[in-house]
């Protein structure tokens, strides 16, 4: 029984020390659709008109940041979201630092400045509050 662990340890080793598929642009093109969606999601359940999620065009910008900052692989990550809100001319920007593992999930959360975005949690019409979608969300990627 020792031998079949000792070889999936060696196994799990050997298949670490390759190269990551978890790249910046794996990740953009993940964060991107996953914000969108979200904002979809968010105005739906605050009462809002629908909106088409290609209309905001949202895509993303990312970069590896602390210890290392290799340029891929998990770990923690700053991106950018830039995306077109309906009625308004130009695009907004959304900061986001994230927490990636190496199985291709994440973590973001609003990087600082609550803005437009708001903070965790929102107050709907009736007074009652909610989470906030868009401060914090999770989101994975087919790493393979």
């Amino acid at each position: 029984m020792w031998q079949v662990v000792a070889v999936a340890a060696c196994a799990t080793a050997v298949c670490g020390c390759g190269s990551t598929t978890i790249t910046a642009t794996r990740l953009e093109h993940t964060l991107a659709p996953t914000f969108a969606n979200l904002i979809e999601t968010q105005e739906s359940m605050l009462g809002r008109p629908p909106l088409d999620v290609a209309s905001l065009r949202a895509s993303a910008s990312c970069h590896r940041t602390g210890p290392g900052s290799a340029t891929d692989g998990g770990g923690d990550w700053q991106c950018t979201v830039a995306w077109f809100a309906p009625g308004r001319r130009g695009p907004w920007f959304d900061s986001y630092e994230l927490s990636v593992t190496t199985d291709g999930c994440f973590t973001a959360t609003a990087d600082g400045q609550e803005g437009h975005l708001g903070g965790p949690r929102l107050t709907l019409r009736d007074g009652t509050t909610t989470r906030n979608l868009l401060y914090a969300f999770d989101g994975c990627f087919d790493p393979t």
